[in-house]
């Protein structure tokens, strides 16, 4: 049961997005940040638990980024819907994961291309954009040491998920080259 938990907790996050982007768009801020929370720390207790445990497999290891790319989309997206972020910032966020899709998906039918690590960049745009929307949502409930954070998350998370673009961009280019010799 033990080496399971790992795939549970991504499961989980998946599970309570639908929840939180309900509560985000009908401004129930409260009711999103603990579920938002619970949510980020699945993210960082799935992996660390399959790795102490054993029990790495590649179902979960294709399960968390798609998990993650779930949360993160569902969660600028009822941002910008709720007006929280400017328009801009939801874009880039789900242009940079349907552009990284959609590049997994050319590299599956066109190349014999089958595993696409997280790149440094890229683990470190998932970490950001769950603190900022750690930050969105407590601001939103009225913590105000928080709504001084916004602005400066709103650029960290631009200036991160840009840059993790273009290196998914670069790396991309690179493997298809290689793998099409």
């Amino acid at each position: 049961m033990m080496a399971l938990l790992p795939t549970l907790l991504t499961l989980l996050r998946v599970f309570l997005t639908p929840f939180i982007f309900r509560d985000v768009v009908d401004g129930h801020c409260h009711a999103a940040l603990p579920l938002s929370i619970l949510a980020g720390f699945t993210d960082l207790a799935d992996g660390f638990l399959a790795r102490r445990l054993g029990s790495e497999s590649r179902l979960g290891a294709w399960m968390d980024p798609i998990a993650d790319k779930i949360l993160l989309t569902c969660l600028y997206v009822s941002f910008g819907i709720a007006n929280l972020i400017p328009d801009w910032l939801v874009w880039l966020v789900v242009g940079r994961d349907a552009a990284i899709l959609a590049m997994v998906a050319v590299a599956m039918v066109a190349t014999k291309v089958r595993e696409f690590p997280p790149s440094p960049a890229g683990k470190l745009s998932t970490v950001i954009q769950i603190a900022a929307s750690l930050v969105v949502l407590a601001s939103c409930t009225g913590f105000a040491s928080a709504q001084g954070l916004v602005q400066a998350s709103i650029i960290a998370v631009a200036l991160i998920t840009a840059w993790s673009g273009v290196e998914y961009v670069w790396s991309a280019v690179h493997r298809f080259r290689a793998a099409r010799g």
